[in-house]
């Protein structure tokens, strides 16, 4: 009977362990960000403490650096179940919900506090039109601002002519934008941009300085024109079937581990951004500024593309009409302050 007696909490144990592993769901998430970037190492932080906190009844696990293809691959494989979610550029989510391309249109924004304050409100209303679609919004988080960087000097619109520009595979803001300037750019997947920037089959990209370190870009480059091109953002989003086979429970854990973890991306990744450009100086890339003439004329080529893209039903007019009455609000507020 002692015997038995010891027996019986070493198998309540058991069968404890084993229920919990019999409702524990591993998510399986693919994202083209390398390994050991701040993006990845947040995650993870928040992966283990979701873990922690549903008692290993939720678990993610993480292909980071493009290893499950580019992002029509990993759209696909979560199709079919192969994976059930991955973090992407907003942009690319444009065939789920085609107002996540809204912040990437060109020269939208002027600095990050207009950002902030449009995102604030902004946000929510993408989660919502994305959720509606069939996918969960774990986190929105910004890459920052993307600028130009070539191995020559691009000062002007005409300084474009005969330039061999990246074209993101699939991004038709940039191929309408580009169209505008008459520039014929060449289209390639992220993971091909390094070997055509060696091999010259690019020599201009479009990116911000904190990618453009993590991807290593910067070694084939000389100048960075300062002059924000778009704002760029990051999604991670699981499949909305393979959430719900959650506890609620642990569906709350994860929404609000993973928008803390999302927040404090934001704050990590403005802060690389600016160490990334303090980093160029350093290692010798060369910033050229535009005049307010060229400026102007790179903006009004932008309100073109923003019209045509509005006229190619691109994204909503409503939501264009949303944000930009946010910026307006936000730009006679300032106005005021500084008078």
């Amino acid at each position: 009977m002692p015997f038995r007696a010891a027996l019986l909490p070493m198998t309540l144990a058991l069968l404890a362990a084993a229920a919990i592993q019999a409702h524990a769901v591993t998510l399986k998430l693919a994202t083209v960000a390398p390994d050991g970037t701040t993006w990845m190492t947040e995650m993870r932080k928040g992966a283990d403490e979701i873990a922690e906190r549903t008692g290993g009844r939720v678990k993610f696990k993480f292909y980071p650096g493009g290893v499950m293809g580019n992002d029509n691959s990993v759209m696909r494989k979560i199709r079919v179940g192969q994976l059930q979610g991955g973090a992407f550029p907003a942009g690319s989510l444009a065939g789920v919900f085609p107002d996540t391309l809204i912040y990437s249109l060109p020269f939208l924004f002027r600095s990050y506090e207009e950002v902030d304050y449009v995102r604030q409100r902004v946000d929510p209303l993408i989660r919502e039109g994305v959720e509606k679609n069939g996918f969960v919004v774990l986190g929105i988080s910004e890459g920052g601002f993307a600028y130009m960087m070539c191995k020559d000097p691009l000062s002007k619109v005409a300084d474009l002519k005969g330039q061999k520009v990246w074209l993101p595979e699939g991004d038709v803001i940039a191929a309408t934008v580009f169209r505008m300037t008459g520039v014929t750019p060449v289209s390639l997947p992220l993971g091909d941009v390094y070997t055509g920037l060696q091999t010259g089959l690019v020599d201009t990209v479009g990116i911000s300085p904190m990618a453009a370190i993590a991807f290593q870009w910067h070694t084939s480059v000389r100048y960075l024109t300062d002059a924000p091109l778009v704002y760029l953002a990051g999604m991670l989003v699981v499949d909305k079937k393979a959430f719900s086979r959650l506890d609620p429970a642990d569906q709350a854990v994860v929404r609000e581990v993973m928008g803390r973890t999302f927040a404090q991306l934001d704050r990590l990744n403005r802060r690389d951004n600016a160490e990334a450009r303090r980093a160029l100086l350093n290692q010798g890339i060369q910033f050229v500024t535009p005049s307010p003439d060229e400026l102007a004329r790179w903006h009004e080529i932008a309100e073109k593309a923003i019209v045509q893209l509005g006229i190619d039903k691109v994204y909503s007019p409503e939501m264009l009409k949303t944000v930009r009455r946010h910026l307006a609000d936000f730009r006679t507020r300032q106005a005021a302050a500084t008078n």
